[in-house]
């Protein structure tokens, strides 16, 4: 099988070759933890969690690297007062580093809900501050970028007067960026327009602020993705993955960074997932059409007509491809929902199916496999691999009406394979297994409760207990090894 990647940086697919055989580095931007992770935010990471299962699945070693971005960034307008981090302390009046674990925190119990795979290192920006200026220093040195009234900045018309391309990835007109972009982020330090922040002078009311060879300051938010990606994965890796909103000016600058420090391309294949939108308009707080992820997981909220599973979310974003836009709607959560049950229902059949050697099946087995395994290596095609599946559901429904046959040795195959594309690689969970095990630690808090009546003699209060779930189908029977359960 031979793997092909949409690399936005040729804008096509093509095959992928790892820099070391077997082994993939892939890198992706993390969140800027200042506020609660958006259902956008989910979908890209959840999007790289998939590509990072298949990777594995695949028979790769991966080392997966996502940042998180802890460090205050101004805006294009350069006041301190835009800063993120400086806006929400004011808000919430909180210290800056508690802003950053406040939202580190909520960011890592949304990505569990969903069932993210954690990254195998997650680095900070504000953990890397010695490398980052360490970078800066190079630079200087090499002549691609220059110090400003106590900031640094990176020089894009030395950059492409030496033969370089700033634009590449995102396809833009050096020229043109000239020509369009007004100088607000320097305040007439920068000798041109398009010139970015590696190093910013820090302001009296600026609270994140480090000691540099420039003088107190803070690195510029593209410098801290180059420091650390090349500090975990090397000068050159595999894959660099984000949100489609990073491709310029992000990724671009990580790229011109890459290759003025080290005189080679940072990373050689570029992927990007698309972008989410809500009952087809595009999700903004502005115009209201907004919804954090536990508002749809919960239901409070005034778009879905009740809560899902985020199991079903999860299952609903995975059938479009990451590269293409995905529209999240009440009538797309509903489906997703019926089309999951199903998946589930058939896993479940499966266990129940008795082989039969003697009779030929229809369905073949290596076929449905190959196909599932194409749609896999095409650049990750989860909507294709998700439609052949429902091919086996279609045939395990024959299998349990007894209008399909198969041998005890291709069930045994279908059961390990489906199971590994729905669990391993979808990263799907079996809701009712998670029901049933809640309803477990439920019953035994009930059941601790009814053993504390009993030993201080509320008989009255025990017997409502077992009396009360009796009514409820209950049956709780008490023997020498403890109280258990029975289902009726």
């Amino acid at each position: 099988m031979q793997l092909k990647i949409y690399n936005s940086l040729a804008g096509e697919k093509e095959i992928f070759k790892p820099i070391l055989e077997g082994n993939v580095g892939m890198y992706v931007c993390g969140p800027t933890v200042y506020s609660n992770v958006h259902l956008g935010n989910v979908r890209t990471f959840l999007s790289f969690d998939f590509i990072y299962r298949s990777l594995t699945h695949l028979g790769y070693k991966v080392r997966y690297v996502r940042n998180i971005t802890d460090a205050g960034h101004l805006t294009d307008d350069g006041d301190v007062n835009n800063d993120r981090f400086v806006k929400q302390t004011r808000l919430e009046k909180l210290e800056p580093m508690e802003i950053v674990q406040k939202y580190t925190v909520d960011f890592h119990k949304v990505l569990d809900m969903f069932n993210l795979l954690p990254p195998n290192i997650e680095p900070t920006a504000t953990g890397h501050i010695v490398e980052q200026i360490e970078l800066t220093q190079k630079l200087i040195e090499t002549g691609f970028a220059y110090e400003s009234n106590g900031s640094v900045y990176f020089d894009v018309l030395e950059y492409n007067n030496r033969g370089l391309n700033y634009g590449e990835l995102s396809k833009r007109n050096i020229e043109e960026l000239f020509a369009n972009t007004r100088d607000l982020d320097g305040q007439g330090e920068k000798k041109n327009p398009q010139d970015f922040a590696l190093w910013k002078k820090a302001s009296p009311a600026h609270i994140m602020r480090w000691n540099s060879p420039w003088g107190e300051g803070f690195p510029g938010w593209h410098l801290e993705c180059t420091a650390m990606s090349t500090k975990y994965l090397g000068e050159t890796f595999d894959i660099h993955g984000g949100g489609m909103d990073l491709k310029f000016p992000h990724h671009e600058c990580e790229i011109a960074q890459g290759k003025a420090c080290n005189g080679a391309s940072p990373v050689n294949y570029w992927m990007h997932a698309n972008m989410l939108t809500m009952n087809s308009q595009r999700m903004s707080k502005s115009t209201g059409n907004y919804i954090l992820p536990m508002q749809l997981v919960s239901g409070e909220n005034d778009f879905f007509e009740k809560s899902f599973h985020p199991a079903i979310v999860r299952f609903c974003f995975l059938q479009a491809h990451y590269r293409s836009v995905l529209d999240i709607s009440n009538d797309a959560m509903l489906a997703s929902e019926k089309g999951f049950s199903r998946l589930m229902e058939a896993l479940k059949i499966l266990n129940s199916i008795t082989p039969n050697d003697e009779k030929q099946s229809g369905f073949s087995l290596e076929d449905w496999k190959t196909k599932c395994y194409d749609a896999l290596t095409d650049d990750f095609n989860s909507p294709v691999l998700i439609a052949h599946l429902f091919e086996a559901v279609k045939f395990i429904f024959a299998l349990k009406d007894e209008k399909e046959t198969i041998s005890a040795k291709n069930l045994e195959d279908l059961k390990s394979t489906l199971n590994a594309f729905v669990f391993d690689v979808l990263g799907l969970q079996n809701i009712e297994e998670n029901n049933n095990e809640k309803l477990d630690q439920t019953l035994q808090v009930l059941i601790e409760l009814r053993n504390q009546a009993r030993k201080s003699k509320n008989f009255d209060l025990s017997d409502q207990i077992r009396d009360k779930l009796l009514a409820e189908g209950i049956e709780l029977k008490d023997g020498r090894e403890g109280t258990t359960y029975v289902l009726n």
